[in-house]
């Protein structure tokens, strides 16, 4: 049911953003911390609109939601980024074309697109490590 995966993406969205918020103590690099607070933004961003589709469909936001446990090692934090963010894009690339709302699909394929910018950032973030 697509509220199921909506429900799903909004839990992602929460955790990823507190993902990469423990990714940046882990570097003092402007750089790198530049790449990373975008990411912060745009998963925000990605969240807030999410969780206005899901009240939009049930009347109801995603409450008590879970925040990951603290990272430790930014090459790997840095390889899984990548490998859920490229999963994010298939994700929502479906759920855009499957959106039973008219303003599902913009929220998506907006995920969409940043989530590939993100991949290719931390792609480049792991490569230099």
């Amino acid at each position: 049911m697509f509220t199921d995966q909506l429900r799903e993406a909004i839990e992602d969205k929460y955790k990823t953003f507190y993902f990469y918020k423990s990714m940046a103590s882990l570097t003092n690099d402007r750089y790198w911390l530049d790449f990373i607070q975008h990411a912060l933004d745009d998963e925000k961003s990605h969240y807030e609109m999410f969780q206005q589709l899901y009240y939009m469909m049930t009347g109801d936001y995603v409450q008590s939601l879970r925040k990951p446990g603290p990272v430790d090692n930014m090459k790997g934090a840095l390889k899984q980024a990548v490998r859920d963010e490229l999963e994010g894009t298939d994700k929502y690339k479906v759920m855009m074309l499957e959106s039973p709302l008219q303003e599902g699909i913009n929220p998506f394929f907006i995920a969409m697109h940043d989530d590939m910018e993100h991949a290719i950032r931390f792609s480049m973030m792991y490569n230099a490590i």
